[in-house]
């Protein structure tokens, strides 16, 4: 029921997953009207994997978190993620209200041994077609330096699928080991001393589409602000492109014929490839879809959680903690 366009959205990017994942079952939870109407449109009303839990609320965008774990009760939000903790679904997604998902999944989920706050997470492209992680982006504002040591570790771990000893990195002010304030320098400390991350140093932000990373480590303020400047300014050059070819047809034929790889690269810039932010540092797999997101966009957060779960990420962020955890000790 979440996102700017609820079951219009979500319950056709649903129908598209379960072609792309012949393993996959879907529980669509919100108002049964709703979705079997979107259903029917779909010629899709009897899908044998397809389940329709009815919920009678829907928590708002504009509600505060506060607010949304006292009268959460029957939303479908809450139900969807009491699925999860009761073992019902693998894995959450949603498009609604962050502060909210955030609030409800530490609540009823739970953190992992070790964690002392999730973090959100999502992938960005790099100029070498591979993929970079980037956390924390916006579940914390603020992080001690044990903290930001434990999204590096998260991150690792997310980032291990076909790539044994990702390189992770520090975003910081500059690449000097003086540079930085003092939480930041006693995290890069900890992470050079700890034998089970590869710790490759600092990273400035216009190094972000690099590729010299495959985890980037900050705090949630400092990793919104990055990834919505980014697209800002994706968004604004993308723009200037279109308009200053919108205007003649024989520039348009041109500019496709002679601009093709630009145009399949502006595309890979397109957020919608990479939607879905993992809640990293759970006991279950959430995934929060941005408000805005398309079918195709959504599809793709549904295929992240489908990854994480075959993955079993929860289960290898707890063993990894508990062993970089013992080595530290140690």
């Amino acid at each position: 029921m979440g996102g700017d366009f609820g079951p219009q959205v979500t319950v056709p990017a649903s129908v598209q997953a379960l072609l792309q994942f012949p393993e996959l079952k879907v529980m669509l939870f919100g108002d049964q009207t709703l979705i079997t109407s979107q259903l029917s449109l779909l010629n899709q009303t009897n899908h044998p994997r397809i389940k329709i839990v009815h919920c009678d609320n829907v928590i708002a965008n504009d509600t505060r978190p506060s607010q949304a774990l006292r009268h959460s009760q029957g939303s479908s939000m809450r139900a969807a993620l009491e699925a999860v903790s009761e073992g019902q679904a693998d894995a959450c997604i949603s498009a609604g209200n962050t502060g909210a998902l955030m609030a409800l999944s530490r609540y009823i989920l739970k953190q992992l041994p070790g964690v002392d706050r999730p973090a959100l997470v999502s992938a960005i492209p790099t100029q070498n077609e591979t993929k970079t992680w980037l956390l924390d982006l916006g579940a914390n504002v603020s992080c001690d330096a044990d903290t930001l040591f434990q999204f590096a570790v998260m991150g690792a771990v997310l980032a291990e699928q076909g790539k044994a000893a990702p390189r992770v990195a520090l975003l910081n002010i500059g690449e000097e080991e003086i540079k930085g304030n003092d939480l930041v320098k006693r995290c890069a400390e900890m992470l050079a001393d700890a034998k089970e991350i590869n710790y490759i140093g600092y990273l400035e932000g216009d190094q972000l589409y690099s590729g010299k990373a495959d985890v980037i480590v900050c705090d949630g303020f400092v990793g919104n602000v990055s990834l919505k400047t980014s697209e800002g300014v994706a968004n604004l050059f993308i723009n200037n492109i279109r308009k200053a070819i919108s205007d003649n047809p024989f520039k348009r034929l041109v500019a496709k014929w002679l601009f093709r790889d630009l145009f399949e690269s502006l595309r890979q810039l397109n957020p919608d490839q990479y939607n879905g932010a993992s809640l990293l540092g759970l006991r279950g797999i959430v995934v929060k879809s941005h408000g805005s997101a398309d079918i195709a966009a959504f599809t793709n957060a549904i295929g992240e959680a489908v990854c994480e779960v075959k993955r079993q990420i929860p289960i290898k962020i707890s063993d990894r903690l508990e062993q970089v955890l013992l080595e530290r000790h140690y």
